[in-house]
């Protein structure tokens, strides 16, 4: 059996796209080959995996190429089937290759915002996988929920320190949508407490985003208790949640950020204000979006929860979220 998985970059230290190398692996055994293709991979893969790049310096050169290659594997044998990661276009420029031998195209998908592509997309793949129906910003019935994929065994659980005040951490992009904000405006009623923010500049509207988050700092006083840092490479995600008493998730929307259920895999309670997380989350550790009273109330629930609680948070996300039971979830979609 080959298949072939699309993504845009395959660095199992990328700050944001670093969760698909898991997935690469988790895929790969479970199939006789599997075909990356990426502008660029790094690292070492499994033996029954190659990589195909269609890195050019332009987009549509990159499509173009994206193309080119594919029909060149095409030329090779058949696939199973291809799963594009994240990116609407690949699965748009793959279906017409693959439709017409009927290879069936899939699309893996949980961001808020999917743009005018992933409705074309949702017309020609055979379904969309995502974690939760709400992760996804389109109403069809091929959009079939499967749990997030995370590599459970990459986080421990660990007793916390004993100490004064609480340690935030909240992890994710300088975007608006990441309510930074709301964080930092709760920490004023958590006296003692401070709040790391450690989040990637993906955009130019990143760094003013970033800029404002400093000035707002600035104005309620809390320079010693904030501290605004770069995103750090994936691999040191772990020891940012042994340091944190309570990860803070206060992104806007319906949004299924995989580091809530990272920080739970390292049995770091966590609140959040997504809807998404209402199955998984109590009540008292999620609050309404774009509250920072809320927030502050749910922080302190979150760190009262014991070690017993904790651990069957972990358990929950290793049931229902875990890399292997997304790769076989994703297998099956195929069979179906």
């Amino acid at each position: 059996m080959k298949m072939i998985f699309v993504t845009q970059q395959l660095d199992a230290a990328h700050p944001t796209l670093g969760a698909a190398e898991g997935m690469v692996r988790a895929l790969a055994a479970r199939v006789d080959e599997l075909v990356v293709f990426a502008s660029s991979t790094a690292g070492d893969l499994p033996s029954n995996v190659r990589a195909r790049s269609y890195a050019a310096p332009a987009q549509a050169l990159r499509g173009a190429r994206f193309e080119l290659e594919l029909a060149r594997e095409l030329a090779r044998g058949r696939p199973a089937a291809l799963l594009a990661h994240m990116s609407p276009i690949y699965a748009l420029l793959a279906a017409p290759l693959l439709r017409p031998l009927g290879v069936p195209v899939l699309l893996w998908f949980t961001q808020q915002r999917g743009g005018a592509n992933l409705g074309r997309a949702a017309r020609v793949v055979d379904a969309i996988l995502t974690v939760d129906s709400r992760s996804v910003p389109l109403a069809s019935p091929k959009v079939r929920a499967i749990g997030h994929g995370i590599e459970t065994g990459l986080f421990t659980c660990a007793e916390r320190p004993q100490r004064e005040g609480l340690r935030l951490l909240s992890l994710g992009r300088y975007s608006e949508v990441k309510g930074h904000d709301v964080a930092i405006r709760a920490l004023p009623a958590l006296r003692g407490s401070e709040l790391t923010v450690c989040g990637e500049e993906a955009t130019p509207n990143d760094a003013h985003v970033r800029a404002r988050l400093d000035a707002l700092v600035r104005e309620l006083g809390l320079g010693e208790r904030v501290h605004l840092l770069d995103a750090v490479p994936r691999g040191e995600v772990p020891r940012l949640f042994a340091d944190a008493d309570v990860v803070v998730n206060a992104t806007h929307g319906a949004s299924a950020d995989k580091v809530v259920l990272e920080a739970l895999a390292a049995c770091v309670p966590v609140v959040a204000a997504s809807p998404v997380f209402d199955g998984l989350l109590p009540p008292e550790l999620r609050f309404v979006d774009g509250d920072p009273a809320g927030l502050a109330s749910a922080v302190r629930a979150a760190a009262g929860l014991s070690t017993a609680e904790r651990q069957i948070l972990r358990a929950r996300v290793e049931a229902e979220h875990s890399v292997d039971h997304w790769a076989d979830s994703v297998l099956a979609a195929v069979r179906r």
